[in-house]
């Protein structure tokens, strides 16, 4: 772990290349949009509510909300709506969404200076941290090699959480450890609610961030954790990735390379998984110009990852967080309303379409023999139509890849949308938000940003 702490302690914003620190920003509006939007996730008002009687303290806000908190329990909330529709960035070799925890933990965080009167956090500062934790989390996804055992956003970025925020309040190295070791020792996600559709699966995303500020508040305070946390006889590796790992032929992209610039959009609120059956589609409508009625069969060959986590069949009545983990679903969801957003998941009427259900009756999901357990490409699609005429097509990068991106205009796009889903919201702000992401290296005070996200009536 020796090199991984030193890399996040001593990484300076001019260490970063001008590709590294565009991506950071271009995550930091996507990730604070979908935060935004996650005020439509399941149970959020419920979960704001309970979170106001868990304590006194006005330190950070609750995105969307004029709604202050304690800031360990606003990075909890904030990082449950950043996942609570599955809509947030993912590094796809890491198979983990990094942003949830980090952003969250790193802002509330920042939020706590300002209220206590302590200098602001500047945005050159914010980004080198920002770029510290996404490297760390990563790591221990790109580093494993076995089967995802355990859910590692929760598990890794806890992990990134608590070495963004150490870095962002200018701890020392050797206290970076110790938050790190702190982390360890709070580390948890399991994948049973991503099985069952369970809410509980970006609860614990927003524990993960609410445990990173914590690790690194006990650290700063002068208690010390463990050292050997990845490779020691019980460490993280042994225990979470079953002893399936290869430290050594991965430490060497650690200051090479910025795992921020591969983070990869989600371009639709469903699981990343479920994306490459929607790029298929889109891609075969427009080229053959049919629609849902001429399909007789969809296969969809995916690779193990894929199939274990999003070949679960389609059921009459499915919860939002099972529906957007279920391939049949949300390919029948763009057939059936030519696009896949927010608003397709909510309400019993549409999870509960006859049409839509009809529609995924026909898309069938395979597994392909990949023998990479955490690849999510290639996946290939066999189309057969009514007329009996047979298409094929093969994505090496789907949608939203840094290979196949969104473009800048799309990524502030697709915000906006997310900023309309709030009602209250100034549009005004939206625009001024995007303004400080777009120009976060000059900004003074990154809390600046969190203050607009609120409704006019709370501002």
């Amino acid at each position: 772990m020796p090199h991984l702490v030193r890399h996040v302690a001593g990484l300076a914003y001019d260490d970063l290349p001008p590709s590294a620190v565009a991506a950071a920003k271009t995550f930091t509006l996507d990730t604070l949009g979908v935060g935004i939007a996650g005020a439509n996730g399941t149970g959020v008002d419920a979960l704001r509510a309970l979170a106001q009687t868990w304590g006194e303290g006005r330190e950070a806000s609750v995105w969307g909300s004029g709604i202050r908190l304690p800031a360990a329990t606003a990075a909890f909330v904030n990082g449950y709506q950043v996942h609570s529709l599955e809509y947030d960035c993912v590094h796809e070799r890491a198979v983990l969404h990094p942003m949830a925890a980090v952003l969250g933990a790193m802002m509330a965080a920042a939020e706590r200076r300002v209220a206590r009167d302590e200098p602001p956090i500047d945005g050159r500062t914010f980004l080198a941290a920002l770029a510290g934790g996404v490297d760390f989390a990563t790591f221990l996804g790109f580093a494993a090699r076995g089967p995802l055992r355990f859910f590692r956003p929760s598990t890794a970025g806890g992990f990134g959480a608590a070495a963004g925020v150490a870095r962002m309040l200018g701890h020392d190295e050797a206290t970076i450890a110790s938050a790190l070791g702190i982390q360890y020792s709070q580390t948890s996600g399991t994948m049973q609610p991503h099985v069952e559709g369970s809410p509980c699966l970006a609860l614990q995303v927003g524990l993960a961030g609410r445990a990173g500020l914590v690790s690194a508040d006990l650290a700063a305070a002068g208690f010390k954790g463990p050292s050997d946390i990845l490779t020691g006889r019980h460490g993280y590796f042994r225990l979470i990735e079953r002893d399936a790992f290869d430290v050594a032929a991965e430490i060497g992209r650690i200051g090479r390379e910025f795992q921020v610039e591969e983070l990869a959009h989600k371009p639709f609120p469903s699981g990343r998984l479920t994306h490459g059956t929607v790029d298929a589609l889109m891609q075969f409508t427009s080229r053959l110009g049919i629609g849902a009625d001429d399909i007789a069969e969809l296969r969809c060959l995916v690779p193990p990852v894929v199939f274990r986590q999003v070949g679960r069949p389609d059921i009459p009545a499915p919860d939002p967080n099972y529906a957007k983990l279920c391939i049949p679903f949300v390919g029948a969801t763009y057939l059936r309303h030519g696009r896949v957003d927010v608003g397709e998941f909510l309400g019993e009427a549409m999870l509960t379409d006859p049409k839509t259900h009809e529609i995924a009756a026909r898309i069938r999901v395979e597994e392909d023999g990949n023998p990479d357990q955490n690849a999510m490409t290639p996946q290939r699609f066999v189309l057969t139509l009514t007329d009996g005429s047979r298409h094929e097509l093969t994505l090496d990068h789907v949608y939203g890849h840094p290979r196949s991106p969104l473009s800048a205009a799309d990524n502030v796009d697709k915000f906006m949308r997310n900023w309309g889903t709030v009602p209250g919201l100034p549009a005004g702000n939206a625009e001024r938000v995007v303004e400080l992401v777009e120009t976060l290296e000059t900004v003074a005070d990154v809390t600046a940003i969190a203050r607009l996200m609120v409704p006019a009536s709370a501002a």
